[in-house]
């Protein structure tokens, strides 16, 4: 199981206790009799009152429930993004930033490599293709023997 995971798993633990306390705490202020000792009620169980609370604590939970499940997504989805330097393409790691290289020897234990994408290579090659492919006697595309 993740980290990540673990600890939303926490959170909202934490959440349902709270809100579980909240609902054992209404249905003891009936069983204990405290409207009829603090407000002079009527000295009878209420059930019609605990249930209504119990109903509108459970709707609020519920709503809290899936808004906090909702923000823990996104947060996670927004952790997911690695935070890279728009000036020297150094990569942002717990507030240390690392060259590219440092960066994946570090995090995946693994070794890097240097090389060049297909565009980049046709970017640098570009002038030196189009310069053969204009010699007298071949056509253009054509490669030279």
């Amino acid at each position: 199981m993740s980290l990540a995971k673990k600890h939303w798993e926490s959170i909202l633990a934490k959440e349902a206790f709270g809100f579980s306390l909240l609902i054992a705490i209404s249905w003891l202020t009936e069983a204990f009799d405290l409207p009829h000792i603090l407000y002079k009620e009527a000295p009878a169980f209420n059930w019609h009152r605990a249930l209504l609370r119990t109903a509108v604590i459970a709707a609020i939970w519920l709503w809290v429930h899936l808004e906090t499940t909702r923000l823990l997504k996104r947060l996670h989805r927004l952790e997911e993004f690695l935070l890279i330097c728009s000036w020297c393409r150094k990569v942002g790691d717990h507030g240390k930033w690392l060259t590219l290289e440092e960066y994946f020897d570090t995090k995946f234990a693994t070794g890097t490599s240097h090389g060049i994408c297909p565009d980049c290579a046709k970017t640098a090659m570009g002038p030196t293709t189009r310069s053969r492919s204009t010699r007298p006697g071949l056509a253009p595309g054509q490669a030279p023997r």
